[in-house]
């Protein structure tokens, strides 16, 4: 019994050819004997291997019993993902598993020209890969036919789900078929999920076959501790520390990805940045030039979190820590994918010390802590590999073992030893500086807290106040990203109507403004200048005493009562106005 068993010959060959010497538990549930041509529900953790697994899944249903599909390219099935870079990934992995078919392809994405995939769809194809909004305008507009699909796959589709494409999806499955077969897989199946499936699958076979055990068993997590001002210093240094061939380092938004990716380019990595406000263009480029290794470094948001298989991707770093365990699980199994290891990195500033150990916690995960590498560490693990490269140094050609003994005749061993050495030191960057000495600690059980208190602090201004809904909870974390400081460093927040003012430790305050200079806000819109007085806004003090104080101000006529006006000869709700004039108005007459 060979592990090709049960499937589509074409397949097979296409598998071997590409070094399959085993399968996936998830390739290997969907080639079950109740599997069949049932529709499939499909719960899969990330990095499983599910684009091979629908793919040898739809094999019978789109085959039939041939070894070739039919040479009228009419649409026999349609794959819907949640991005553009994963309906483009699903393409690629398909046109070598079906090479032996004679299957076409075609690609309906967003961001890409309608008018070269219309020309595509009417040339024929028998394969459909597309996002779900793509394919509903090609649906609606009648350059796409599906009335005779056979198979019907949803990847990713609790993504899909989350991201709002639940009334696509159901256009484009009432569209299809009823006869089709339908499959879907997940990496969970929440409750939405089992309504789709309810609705539009029949008699579904379930398949779970998300690992029992520790999640993402082939990746190393750790977690690097750095002083707050360090953060992009550690973010450096780990990437020279591990000196990975290909990395991912997650940012959570887009103007922090345009920074560091800045940042690390100056310091001489060849580095790409991905976000959404890229075009698919550039989205496309960033991902070829990681492939064919022209950069090694990718600094993306969480769109590059789902989907994405780089070759060689062996570290994933979170500059940002993700905001809940789904985001880590899915930012983290961009590498460690289809048993290959890899390694994950949290940047975690000593004040998120127990954040990062919630996060870990809710995801089932277990990190090694330790401080951020430092120059030495670095230096260290340099020197190790060099060594390793000269041991796997290859035997000469005969051209070349010519060229070695002239130049060993005119220099010593030493030199060529020495002018190699500076040659390798020289094509890596240089480490970064971080502080010496263990993490601040405190014990909270016993009732420990470290002392936030400081007085004459130096005020700062924000251009965010009241009139933009300004509230400290989210202001704080924006001012401590701004300046490189902790919270424990920023003392009061006053919020005006059109800015704020806050306070910064006075021997904090120097590095503060040289942060905002060099790095800016990180937000788009937003400034943080040197407060021009020394306080937290004269007007805005003189408007708070006026709001808040008892008693008339200084100066004003004291308040006359009710009894001392009718004295004076005005009525009970008038007010004295001694220099208006009354004329009594004659009566209408008849």
């Amino acid at each position: 019994m060979t592990i090709f068993e049960g499937m589509a010959p074409a397949l097979a060959g296409a598998l071997a050819a590409r070094g399959y010497d085993k399968l996936t538990a998830v390739q290997q549930a969907v080639l079950a004997e109740d599997a069949g041509n049932a529709d499939l529900l499909v719960s899969a953790q990330t990095g499983s291997g599910k684009t091979v697994a629908f793919g040898i899944a739809i094999a019978p249903t789109l085959l039939r019993g041939a070894e070739r599909l039919p040479a009228d390219a009419s649409p026999l099935c349609v794959i819907i993902a949640p991005t553009r870079e994963l309906a483009i990934q699903v393409r690629r992995e398909f046109e070598w598993l079906y090479a032996g078919t004679g299957a076409r392809l075609a690609s309906c994405v967003g961001g890409m020209d309608m008018r070269k995939e219309r020309r595509a769809l009417d040339e024929g194809a028998h394969i459909i890969v597309g996002t779900p909004g793509r394919l509903r305008d090609h649906i609606t507009r009648g350059s796409l036919d599906i009335s005779a699909v056979r198979a019907v796959v949803l990847d990713e589709a609790d993504e899909m789900l989350d991201l709002g494409f639940r009334e696509d999806l159901e256009f484009i499955l009432a569209a299809a078929p009823v006869d089709r077969r339908t499959l879907m897989f997940s990496a969970t199946v929440p409750a939405q999920i089992a309504q789709l499936a309810k609705r539009f699958q029949r008699n579904a076979v379930r398949l779970n076959v998300v690992s029992e055990g520790r999640q993402h068993d082939d990746i190393e997590y750790r977690t690097l501790l750095v002083a707050p001002p360090e953060r992009e210093n550690a973010i450096i240094n780990a990437l020279l520390y591990f000196d990975a061939q290909n990395t991912i380092v997650f940012c959570s938004t887009r103007d922090a990805v345009k920074h560091l990716a800045s940042r690390l380019n100056n310091r001489g990595f060849s580095v790409v940045s991905l976000s959404g406000e890229l075009s698919q263009a550039e989205r496309n480029n960033a991902l070829q030039s990681m492939r064919d290794g022209r950069a090694r470094v990718c600094v993306a948001t969480d769109v590059a979190a789902r989907g994405i298989d780089l070759p060689n991707l062996d570290l994933v770093i979170h500059a940002d820590l993700p905001t809940n365990p789904d985001t880590l699980l899915h930012r983290s199994g961009r590498t460690g994918r289809a048993g290959r290891k890899g390694i994950c990195a949290l940047i975690v500033p000593y004040h998120r010390r127990g954040s990062a150990a919630r996060l870990l916690k809710l995801a089932k995960l277990e990190a090694v802590q330790q401080p951020a590498p430092g120059p030495a560490e670095i230096e260290e693990r340099n020197h190790q590999r060099m060594l390793a490269d000269l041991e796997q140094t290859e035997a000469p050609s005969d051209e070349e073992r010519a060229m070695v003994a002239e130049l060993l005749e005119k220099h010593d061993a030493e030199r060529f030893a020495l002018a190699w050495l500076r040659q390798q030191i020289a094509s890596r960057p240089a480490a970064e500086e971080l502080s010496s000495g263990p993490a601040p600690t405190f014990e909270p059980s016993k009732g420990e807290r470290p002392d936030t208190r400081f007085e004459g602090g130096t005020w700062f201004s924000v251009s965010l106040g009241r009139k933009h809904r300004a509230e400290p909870r989210w202001l704080l974390p924006l001012l401590c990203k701004a300046g490189r400081v902790t919270k424990n460093e920023i003392g009061s927040i006053r919020i005006l109507d059109a800015e704020t003012r806050f306070e910064v430790k006075s021997d904090r305050a120097a590095g503060y403004a040289a942060a905002v200079r060099e790095q800016g806000t990180l937000e788009k819109g937003v400034t943080i200048r040197l407060a021009e007085d020394a306080g937290p806004s004269d007007r805005g003090e003189k408007d708070f005493k006026k709001k808040h104080r008892k008693g008339p101000p200084p100066g004003a006529e004291p308040k006359r009562s009710i009894k001392d006006k009718k004295a004076a000869g005005f009525g009970d709700n008038a007010t004295p106005r001694p220099d208006r004039k009354f004329k009594k108005k004659p009566f209408d007459k008849g």
